[in-house]
């Protein structure tokens, strides 16, 4: 797989990848997580780092228990989330690459777009690929995005991207935020409190921010909170007889953490070549997510 090099207003920006023979096991990637530093400085640009797999096969066994806990047909067809969660650690990989000057915890997830351009079977061998892709700084820290992209037999047939925020000071005046609508019927999801650990065990994501109200603690959160693709998952699950079976994209904004356990709403409706949907708090008063299912790109 090829990526080339991107550029921008202070010249081009070489990318350093590395290939891998297997994916990198999330214990010892939370470890170093855990101790890694922030190094930042403001202006900064992040290198261009990334890492792949080649002919990477899906468990269908995992592939299985992932569709149980979202909701999605237990067959052959595979979740557009499926690969994001499975690539997670290529990402967190490249967060606690000793040049990745920013530190691994505490990075908030903003934004994620996936891209299903086109079907494959679920034996096909994959290659994986994810990147950093750019940062610029805003009112609220650094956002930086990361890239994820798949081919199977030389194609790409899949990709996604996912924006961060590193909070820190910029001289970039504070903005106000336009108001997340409610568009649709709602439906009432009850989320338990044991939802975060639930996923975690699929995914592998064992952030301590998601298992307990003890830990969540520790990171300055009053209980634990869900995982923001466990929300965009979930929504999709929901809309799945509405999902084309290829060339669409899903764009998917986090906002509020989604304490566990809550009851939320959820909210959708279908226009043309297009679905909206969000995640509404339990009043309809404060959004967790909301996003959009875009047909023929």
């Amino acid at each position: 797989m090829t990526i080339h090099s991107q550029a921008d207003d202070k010249g081009p920006k070489k990318l350093i990848t590395e290939e891998l023979t297997e994916l990198p096991g999330m214990l010892g990637l939370f470890r170093k997580a855990a101790v890694k530093s922030n190094k930042f400085a403001e202006g900064e640009r992040l290198p261009m780092l990334g890492n792949s797999i080649h002919g990477l096969k899906i468990d269908r066994r995992h592939l299985l228990a992932y569709q149980k806990l979202m909701g999605f047909d237990e067959n052959e067809s595979l979740p557009p989330t499926y690969l994001s969660m499975l690539g997670f650690p290529l990402v967190l990989n490249i967060m606690t690459h000793a040049d990745f000057p920013m530190k691994a915890m505490g990075q908030v997830h903003l934004r994620n777009e996936i891209s299903v351009l086109k079907y494959f079977p679920i034996g096909s061998p994959i290659d994986l690929t994810a990147y950093i892709k750019s940062n610029s700084p805003t009112s609220k820290g650094i956002e930086w995005s990361v890239g994820m992209m798949a081919e199977v037999n030389g194609e790409l047939v899949w990709s996604s991207e996912s924006t961060m925020l590193h909070r820190c000071k910029t001289a970039i005046p504070r903005q106000t935020a336009d108001p997340i609508m409610r568009i649709g019927e709602p439906q009432t999801w009850s989320v338990d409190r044991g939802m975060g650990r639930r996923y975690a065990r699929v995914s592998g994501d064992y952030n301590p921010i998601h298992l307990t109200a003890i830990t969540a603690k520790l990171f300055g959160f009053k209980r634990a909170i869900v995982h923001g693709m466990w929300s965009k998952a979930r929504s999709l699950a929901v809309l799945k007889d509405q999902l084309p079976g290829e060339g669409f994209r899903i764009r998917a904004n986090f906002h509020r953490p989604l304490f566990l356990p809550s009851k939320v709403l959820f909210y959708t409706k279908h226009e043309e070549n297009k679905t909206l949907f969000s995640l509404f708090n339990e009043s309809g008063q404060e959004a967790h997510l909301d996003g959009v299912i875009e047909e023929d790109i």
